[in-house]
């Protein structure tokens, strides 16, 4: 769920930002640059992580992951 945009404390940038809403142009919360890079850098993170990881490591990694999702399901 998408958090709703935080409140601008600038007065005309509240003016506008309600009119975008009463209009529909603020109905679609769009990313912002921060959420944008971070989508691109775990895009290229996980299989560059993946290259670099012996076959050995990513098993050791995988299990231990599969050991905390069926610890925490039994809790």
């Amino acid at each position: 769920m998408a958090k709703p945009p935080k409140r601008p404390r600038d007065p005309n940038q509240l003016a506008k930002m309600m009119i975008d809403i009463a209009t529909g142009e603020g109905a679609q919360v769009e990313r912002t640059a921060n959420e944008a890079r971070a989508a691109r850098a775990g895009a290229v993170g996980g299989p560059a992580r993946a290259k670099a990881l012996t076959p050995q490591q990513r098993s050791e990694i995988a299990s231990v992951a599969a050991q905390a999702r069926w610890k925490k399901s039994a809790d």
